[in-house]
């Protein structure tokens, strides 16, 4: 069986697990025979060796002038995407190249160098949860999935981050392989085949900042701005949009319409955002589920349990263990470890088997949401 070959990008500045994440995930993919899946190789984006952003300096089999094929080729992130010549430079070899090429896959920045070609317009990529919105406002026609770990769109794979070049890379084998050589890789590499939840869990909980543009919304920013003030107090009670809109004294229609303008995202998904951003910041703080799904909006605990799960990919008692100041516990962490509650109070037991919940993202594409009638 002949190997893919698979090229990886280096330049000064590169993030070293980038580069070397994907390396050994594809180095460790063996058919059952035992025999190499692949062919990885170093490609300089300038010459024969790089030197990644922690000082380890890299010897490429290749350099960005000669012509190789290959079957995948994978651009990894680092500090020197945010160097515009660099960009240029891994933008104008990944034109040259993408005829040749069946996938083209960015891990964390590295996106920046894949879309400057265009390439991506009218795509689906991720990337990592800080780059996010700078991506999507450099960048209008990609759509920026700012959750999601590994994403797929036609012949374009994105990677969000740091360790999330492994991922990409077990997704790979397993398309290319089927997923038991991807499992024994991943066994190798004391790592999942397919990681619960999405980067939102590792987030930091965001404070809303409204948008700048020139077209004199600074009037609406401070306004807004107080309503976002006084919903943060008040969490707890009835936000639907009409009492909101009546608070501003706006029609349904208008405050729509100036809200999204001004933050980007409708009302409705502002405040489902606010809500399980706090519950977010009181976990880690060690407070108790069932105490913080009322003091952010949820009378029914079973149902923030249940939306927590699919935005998250997690329960809150897990998302607390986790993510929580040390020293902290849960009251009922030994409740919600095996299960949680449902409305009549009976506990709920977890299967055992593989029951991952398909995350919903309530983020879902950071995009400019146009206004809607209603």
């Amino acid at each position: 069986m002949s190997k893919i070959r698979i090229g990886i990008l280096g330049y000064d500045g590169v993030a070293a697990i980038n580069v070397v994440g994907p390396l050994e995930a594809f180095s460790n993919a063996l058919t059952t025979e035992g025999y190499p899946c692949y062919d990885v190789v170093l490609v300089g984006c300038y010459r024969d060796r790089f030197v990644t952003d922690t000082e380890v300096t890299f010897h490429s089999q290749y350099s960005a002038v000669q012509k190789p094929e290959f079957d995948t080729v994978i651009i990894p992130g680092g500090r020197g995407m945010h160097c515009d010549s660099v960009v240029s430079r891994v933008a104008a070899w990944v034109t040259r190249t993408e005829r040749r090429t069946r996938r083209i896959a960015s891990v964390c920045s590295g996106v920046y160098g894949l879309a400057t070609t265009g390439l991506l317009n009218g795509h689906r990529v991720t990337t990592h949860w800080q780059n996010a919105a700078d991506v999507a406002s450099r960048f209008p026609k990609v759509q920026v999935e700012e959750s999601a770990i590994v994403v797929k769109d036609g012949k374009f794979y994105s990677a969000a981050g740091a360790t999330a070049g492994i991922d990409l890379a077990l997704f790979l084998i397993e398309e290319d392989f089927g997923r038991e050589i991807a499992v024994a890789v991943a066994r190798k590499l004391l790592v999942y085949v397919h990681r619960d939840g999405g980067q939102e869990q590792y987030s930091e909980p965001p404070q809303p900042e409204p948008r700048v543009d020139s077209s004199g919304g600074s009037t609406n920013t401070n306004r807004f701005g107080k309503l976002v003030g006084w919903m943060n107090k008040h969490l707890a009670e009835d936000l639907r949009l009409d009492i909101l809109a009546k608070r501003e004294l706006l029609s349904k229609h208008d405050f729509i319409h100036q809200f999204t303008h001004t933050f980007g995202v409708p009302p409705g998904l502002f405040v489902k955002n606010l809500r399980f951003n706090e519950a977010r910041r009181r976990l880690m703080c060690g407070e108790q589920p069932i105490t913080i799904a009322r003091s952010v909006g949820f009378s029914d605990p079973a149902y923030f349990i249940q939306e927590f799960r699919r935005r998250f990919g997690m329960l809150p008692s897990d998302y607390q263990r986790r993510f929580g100041s040390a020293g902290r516990k849960d009251d009922n962490a030994k409740q919600t470890r095996n299960g949680f509650t449902n409305r009549s109070g009976a506990l709920i037991r977890k299967s055992t088997g593989d029951q991952r919940p398909r995350i919903t993202s309530f983020t879902r594409c950071i995009r400019r949401h146009a206004a809607v009638d209603v």
